[in-house]
């Protein structure tokens, strides 16, 4: 740790104060700090331990790659390619951006499938993704051989750039607007007080701020610490070799990334960069990075890339003679699914975090940057960036060996195949409902969510207890369709311990809940209210459900995905100066939903209270006895049946569970998954958040309307928005559209086409099991405005895997329209 008892004189002053402190001299810092320039914010410094770019930035191979399965993060990624369009003849700096497109190979079925659907999400997202033959692509790469291949789609917008070229030209940039850049600070201490950061010490002083943004890279996590703040990332070991000049390789050569042989190759200096990601990945720096480590590489490791090599020669050949510069084993930080992390801490006020780039933070630096600047000024992103969001991570990410085992597998599948509704097999089983077991002998198979173990379906005799995946129907398929039937025509019972739950107790818990929320909370206990809390645009930032159970005290009920992003949210919203305050209980507490037509009968035969229609209706909540236990039940649905949620305190669990499979065994009650709950509520029309609602969305175009309390007057979160939205032709709406060819697979992402017009695209998709139909949900988009009329008056086609096939567009539930089922 640095002497800060000792300011080294002989360097300039650092100032005593600033309003952003952005620690971390790499790509992504700097252009944090070159788009806070350009918004006016010029009482910043940006402090580097060493010199700029060098940590993992000066040594990244610097393809730029645009397309996500995300829309808002391919989004982000065109706007890096915007801005290095731009940069060089802004600030009279090389930047090394060449657009020479970017290629990628399919060398099975399997694998030309997925790149054909990933041309459909391309379309959908405005890119041009064309798909090529064999022989087409090796005219666009001549030095490969095409023999195993089968397809491949070419991007013409993406390219290559200089990590370090770029990282100075944002620096000058930055310092061109005003913004002061540091050298050779170590960063020793972070200030925090009453949740809220206060300083940053350095061994050249303390420097008061406002707000501080960590871009650390490898030393992000160490950083984050300092503050209290978790930033799940480890170090890994990253190889590539970098050529002498090879005849045949011209400067225009579009980069290449060949998936089935995990390797990736960009064109420099008439030579190749080409590198890869090996399935035994290694970690590096386990017990702390080194002091001085900083324009530094690790030792080359042959041994390791020789797999990879051999991999790379059996498509270019020319590689065997070709002199090799150098074998670059450089350390990158990656994060345990993947992506990136950006936003604000959780844990503490005016931290920002922008990390863990995964080996393509040249490729996101630029538009990560402007997001996060944006973030740090106004308090919001400028879209919808969930799937980066840092408050995707929870308490299981804490634990660094955890972080570890689980981001070495995510680096592994790198370049695998990204199979729809893939499970990560590594640091399982962590988090484990207190019924796990008897639902491992049931022949449950689980699923992972934020460190939960949780029921995906239940294979019978004749199933393999396990998933198979395929982009056609996996083996899971007849399985899920049982449970499904089950819940329609008798009862299903879903273990649903991992929802996130919580109590917002307090004098002013209702005030500050009818803030929070668009719908009306402000009922008599025993209400029970589903609701969407919404940003300042009116895109919903959560959606839950509430119960009241006294005057000063509501129950708070949402996904097991958004347990931190919903607490950050909800505690973040209060009002300044009202007493209420928010309590994780999740842990505290079991959920067994049961659902379907005899749900009430095998419920009644376990509980000695009047559960009627009459005394107990529909968006209600209730103290039960059940088998002996007292149980919070909540009447409500998400799969659009008769049932209760019950929540039980843990130590209840197995007793409650034992009792209703009991007395569910005459009506046909079986044991259900997730996977089960995804096709019902598809068929029922309910909203999945992070799918077709999230902060781009208002309740207005998602057609939940209903669920907001505009009429009442009053004053919510996101109100004047939506009063201002409703003064307006609405820019889009949700629309359900029916595919009935059981041989088409929706997933999600594929493109809308109105009346042979592009617009949209599909948030998801899948097989309605009681409709006999895929189901898929998307917006239909028209700038000149959208509504009903519009919807419906169309004709549509869904492009799946680059092929167009009819649809119908629905916006009342295609099951159950009038709720007669939900209230019986």
């Amino acid at each position: 740790m640095p002497d800060v008892s000792k300011p080294d004189v002989s360097k300039p002053d650092l100032p005593a104060s600033a309003r952003v402190v952005i620690i971390g001299g790499g790509i992504v810092g700097c252009s944090v700090a070159y788009h806070l320039g350009r918004m006016g914010w010029t009482d910043v410094i940006l402090l580097e331990r060493n010199q700029l770019s060098s940590g993992s930035t000066w040594h990244a191979a610097g393809l730029v790659g645009q397309l996500r399965s995300s829309a808002s993060i391919t989004q982000l990624l065109g706007d890096s390619v915007a801005l290095y369009k731009r940069l060089e003849a802004e600030t009279g700096l090389a930047t090394g951006w060449k657009m020479n497109g970017g290629l990628r190979l399919a060398c099975n079925q399997d694998r030309w499938t997925e790149v054909k659907r990933q041309a459909t999400t391309a379309k959908s997202f405005g890119l041009d993704m064309q798909l090529l033959t064999p022989k087409e692509a090796q005219q666009l790469w001549p030095l490969m051989e095409i023999g195993d291949v089968v397809g491949a789609a070419f991007l013409p917008t993406d390219g290559q750039a200089n990590p370090s070229d770029i990282t100075q030209a944002l620096a000058k940039g930055a310092r061109q607007a005003g913004v002061t850049i540091a050298e050779h600070v170590g960063v020793a201490a972070i200030e925090v007080a009453n949740g809220k950061v206060v300083a940053v010490v350095t061994d050249r002083g303390r420097i008061a701020c406002e707000k501080l943004v960590i871009c650390a890279g490898l030393w992000s996590r160490q950083i984050g610490a300092l503050a209290g703040v978790n930033i799940p990332l480890v170090p890994v070991q990253h190889q590539y070799i970098v050529t002498e000049a090879i005849e045949g390789v011209p400067r225009n050569l579009p980069t290449l990334r060949d998936p089935d042989r995990l390797t990736y190759y960009k064109e420099e200096v008439g030579g190749l960069v080409a590198g890869g990601y090996e399935p035994n990945p290694i970690p590096w720096a386990v017990d702390g990075i080194p002091e001085d480590f900083h324009f530094a590489l690790l030792d080359e490791n042959w041994d390791h890339f020789e797999p990879i090599m051999q991999l790379m020669l059996g498509r270019v050949p020319a590689l065997e003679t070709a002199g090799i510069k150098q074998l670059i084993n450089g350390p990158e930080s990656f994060t345990p699914d993947g992506n990136f992390i950006l936003g604000e801490a959780p844990e503490v006020k005016n931290v920002f975090v922008g990390a863990g780039f995964n080996a393509f933070g040249i490729a996101s630096g630029g538009g990560a940057g402007m997001a996060l600047a944006e973030w740090v000024a106004t308090g919001a992103p400028p879209y919808d960036l969930w799937p980066v969001d840092i408050r995707r991570f929870g308490a299981n990410h804490r634990d660094t060996s955890w972080v570890r085992t689980r981001t070495l597998e995510a680096y592994a599948k790198h370049y695998t195949m990204a199979w729809p509704s893939e499970e990560h097999a590594s640091g399982r089983p962590l988090r484990r409902s207190p019924l796990y077991d008897r639902l491992k002998a049931a022949g449950a198979v689980f699923g992972e969510k934020l460190g939960w173990e949780r029921p995906n379906w239940f294979a019978g005799d004749e199933d393999e207890p396990r998933d198979i995946y395929s982009f056609g129907r996996p083996n899971w398929f007849a399985a899920v369709g049982r449970e499904h039937t089950a819940c329609r025509e008798r009862a299903a019972l879903f273990d649903q311990t991992s929802f996130a739950k919580f109590e917002l107790v307090g004098r002013d818990a209702e005030a500050a809940l009818s803030w929070l929320c668009a719908n009306d909370v402000a009922k008599k206990p025993g209400s029970l209210v589903y609701t969407q809390m919404l940003n300042a645009r009116g895109g919903i930032e959560a959606d839950v459900t509430v119960a009241r159970l006294a005057p000063d005290r509501y129950y708070i009920v949402t996904g097991t995905g958004f347990a931190t992003h919903d607490a950050h949210w909800i505690a973040r919203n209060i009002p300044e100066g009202m007493e209420a305050r928010l309590i994780d209980v999740t842990s505290s507490r079991a959920v067994l939903s049961l659902f379907g037509p005899r749900a009430r009968d095998i419920l009644a035969a376990v509980c000695g209270d009047d559960i009627s229609n009459t005394a107990f209706p529909f968006a209600t909540a209730r103290t039960l006895s059940v088998a002996g236990a007292p149980v919070l039940a909540l009447r409500v649905t998400y799969v659009g049946e008769l049932g209760w949620e019950l929540h039980v305190p843990v130590e209840f669990a197995a007793t409650v569970h034992d009792a209703l499979m009991e007395a569910g065994r005459p009506h046909g009650l079986a044991p259900a998954g997730y996977r089960a709950i995804e096709t019902l509520r598809l068929e029922k029309g309910y909203r999945a958040w992070g799918a077709e609602i999230g902060p781009d969305h208002s309740p207005l175009v998602a057609g939940l309307g209903w669920a907001v309390k505009l009429k009442s007057g009053m004053p919510f979160l996101g109100r004047d928005a939506l009063v201002a939205q409703k003064e307006k032709p609405l820019p889009r709406l949700l629309a359900g559209f029916r595919v009935e060819d059981p041989a088409i697979v929706l997933l999600g992402r594929e493109t809308i086409y109105r009346d042979g017009r592009r617009a949209g695209w599909l948030a998801s998709g899948g097989w309605g099991y009681t409709l006999r139909a895929n189901i898929g949900y998307g917006y239909v988009r028209d700038p000149a405005g959208v509504d009903a009329a519009h919807v419906l008056e169309g004709r549509y086609e869904l492009e799946v895997a680059g092929t167009r096939v009819a649809a119908t567009a629905f916006l009342q539930p295609p099951y159950d329209p009038a709720m007669a089922r939900i209230k019986a």
